[in-house]
């Protein structure tokens, strides 16, 4: 879900010296940063609310899904745009482009009068998070003080805070209405605006524009296409938990919400703590396979198991899911020679099609035979982007190699090889 950065293969101790300057950061580092916060809340905003605006909206389980669908669709796409809008207008122009488009498309989804109006704002809401998100990360390293590791572990840091309360925010404001939780994210949004346009100037811009097939082309190196593959797989996983879950669960918007929060705590603190000190251990490769084999298995006790054991292993999935969002970011963007955000858009462009496939498929599935299977479904996906990093462990290992960040090759530090 992260758009990370090779500076971070360094290792925990880079970090963790980045941790102690992380608080030291301009107005525009702070301003950036808040906003991300808000746009990650954005994607499990609805969680809690599902069967609220099923039952609000009169729509089946599948038709409420398709609000992640629509929107990950859309991000998908826009992929193959932000990296041409940016290098053309500049980072700060292309912020407020998305700030602005999630401020008018959050505004109305909440005043949605069906399913079908929901679904396309949310697809307009996705546009403009895919260009902020995207963005972000480059305008808080550009603005930031203290290294690119202080910087990186502040964009993770708000990517983990929004992932967390954005199922809090959805059940707190969700209760009264499941309007309200679309009205008071335009709003956060809309002070994210103001501060950006107050606070942040402009961004030096690539020496290079990016071109809009660039991103597909970049895909033609084995070793960024591997991990794309592998990363589609993984993300139908992550998002049949994400999406599909909370219609299993079937609890009030203050319990899901509760639930999801926690596992956005555990995503949030195994991507930025944990993971970078298991691939120090043990290795990028080996700690991706291991983490998708376990997702796997705790997605399949999900499946069969009572409501209590549905709810722990809901929660537990955040950690496996947090480490392989770190992951999988840094085997994006450091194997190969592209440029990052060429790499990143690329990377992107593939697997977050299978964010909107996962919410669309699950309930189907569950129609054609039962609620256990979409769940079997995801564990095989899980295990396939194992498959794949395993089978192309070679290609990996090499290119990751071959691209490390010159700081990490000097630290003695071998970021994919086991």
């Amino acid at each position: 879900m992260s758009t990370g950065d090779p500076a971070r293969h360094a290792g925990p101790d880079a970090l963790d010296a980045g941790a102690g300057g992380v608080l030291r950061q301009p107005k525009a580092v702070w301003a950036t940063a808040g906003a991300s916060v808000v746009a990650f809340m954005g994607i499990g905003l609805v969680d809690p609310i599902l069967p609220s605006i099923a039952k609000g909206l009169d729509a089946t389980a599948g038709q409420v899904s398709l609000l992640f669908t629509s929107y990950f669709l859309i991000t998908a796409i826009a992929m193959l745009v932000t990296g041409f809008v940016s290098s053309r207008i500049g980072g700060r122009k292309t912020l407020l482009l998305g700030l602005a488009l999630v401020v008018v498309f959050a505004g109305l989804s909440g005043t949605s009068g069906s399913v079908g109006e929901l679904v396309g704002f949310r697809a307009g809401w996705g546009l403009g998070n895919a260009l902020f998100v995207s963005t972000a990360l480059a305008v808080i390293v550009g603005a930031a003080a203290g290294g690119s590791a202080a910087a990186i572990l502040l964009y993770e840091s708000a990517l983990g805070l929004g992932m967390a309360c954005g199922p809090l925010l959805g059940a707190l404001l969700g209760d009264a209405s499941w309007r309200y939780p679309f009205f008071g994210t335009a709003f956060l949004m809309a002070v994210g605006f103001l501060c950006i346009t107050a606070f942040l100037k402009e961004q030096p811009r690539p020496a290079r524009k990016t071109g809009l097939l660039d991103p597909v082309k970049a895909l033609g190196h084995g070793g960024l296409a591997s991990a794309a593959v592998s990363a589609f797989f993984y993300n139908y996983t992550f998002f049949t938990v994400l999406a599909f879950t909370p219609f299993v669960l079937d609890m009030s918007p203050y319990r899901s919400g509760a639930v999801f929060f926690c596992w956005g705590v555990l995503l949030a603190v195994f991507s930025v703590i944990v993971a970078p000190r298991l691939q120090e251990r043990f290795g990028s490769l080996r700690v991706l396979g291991g983490s998708l084999l376990l997702l796997a298995a705790d997605v399949l006790v999900l499946g069969y198991g009572d409501h209590a054991t549905a709810v722990v292993c809901t929660v537990v999935s955040g950690a496996a899911i947090g480490v392989n969002n770190t992951v999988y970011t840094e085997l994006a963007l450091g194997v190969s020679d592209a440029p990052r955000p060429v790499a990143s858009a690329g990377y992107n462009f593939v697997r977050w099609f299978a964010a909107a496939a996962a919410p669309y498929f699950a309930p189907k599935i569950e129609g054609w035979t039962d609620v256990h299977v979409p769940f079997v479904v995801a564990a095989a996906t899980a295990v396939a982007g194992a498959l794949v990093v395993l089978v192309r462990r070679k290609a990996l290992t090499k290119e990751a190699e071959e691209h490390q960040p010159q700081h990490a090759k000097e630290d003695g530090v071998t970021v994919f090889a086991d």
